[in-house]
């Protein structure tokens, strides 16, 4: 397997070109997540993440803005108002400090980042899919069950920034929660294969100290369905994928928190 074509700490080609426009796709799921707050009802629970309603996931997500704006700038983050009585207000005011300082930054500014100091970059793509995720936390709630299908409607993504995110997870998130003491290292490596991207990536080959070894098993389908499992929001019973090989190794890897 070759090496992802991707920067995992600047979240661009390696080769230099322009790849994914990563801060233009988080202002639109910003939007996105904005426009579905209003008719939200607060103290609907979120379908799969035990005890959070609507209103913790939105003070969720604007803490995560406020927090990724200042590692971006290397500064302490100054805390925020936990029970704020005007939810679209908060979320519209963290988002706007996210974009707007990642805009002033600029990508290639040095900040704090999940990896160590690297270009603000990396927020603009590690943001992206914190929201991507949580957007769809939403309007999960707001149907009372997590579907792939709850994107449809309220944003159109292509298989390009879905398999992104799969990058990012095998690449950034996963070796991360090894790293942090929070999981194992993954006893056998999976393979992701996401057909309508036309892209293969390989969950547990970028743990550091990893001897690199054939795939136990690989699971084929949209990339979409494939992210969506790793971040454990659809059972891979429901999700439109395949499997061949060793479905115990894929369950067993999934059975752990690849994703925090």
């Amino acid at each position: 397997m070759t090496a992802s074509a991707i920067d995992p700490i600047s979240g661009r080609p390696r080769d230099g070109s322009a790849g994914i426009d990563h801060l233009a796709k988080l202002a639109r799921l910003q939007s996105a997540f904005a426009a579905g707050i209003a008719p939200a009802d607060p103290t609907r629970p979120v379908p799969g993440i035990d005890n959070w309603t609507v209103r913790d996931l939105v003070v969720h997500l604007a803490g995560i803005h406020h927090w990724a704006a200042a590692q971006a700038r290397a500064e302490h983050t100054s805390p925020l108002d936990r029970d704020p009585d005007d939810l679209p207000g908060l979320y519209a005011s963290t988002a706007a400090e996210l974009t707007d300082t990642l805009t002033e930054l600029g990508p290639d500014r040095t900040g704090s980042t999940l990896l160590g100091p690297g270009p603000a970059s990396f927020w603009h793509r590690r943001q992206v899919h914190e929201t991507l995720i949580h957007l769809g936390d939403l309007y999960a709630a707001g149907s009372g069950r997590w579907s792939a299908e709850v994107f449809d409607g309220a944003v159109d993504l292509t298989p390009a920034l879905w398999a992104d995110g799969i990058d990012e997870v095998v690449q950034v998130m996963e070796p991360r929660q090894v790293r942090l003491g929070r999981i194992q290292p993954l006893a056998r490596i999976v393979a992701l294969h996401a057909v309508d991207a036309g892209a293969t990536f390989q969950l547990g080959a970028h743990e550091d100290g990893r001897i690199r070894q054939d795939p136990a098993a690989v699971v084929s389908g949209p990339a979409r369905d494939l992210l969506l499992v790793l971040w454990r929001r659809i059972p891979l019973e429901s999700a439109g994928v395949g499997v061949d090989g060793d479905r115990s190794a894929v369950e067993k890897a999934l059975a752990t928190a690849i994703t925090p």
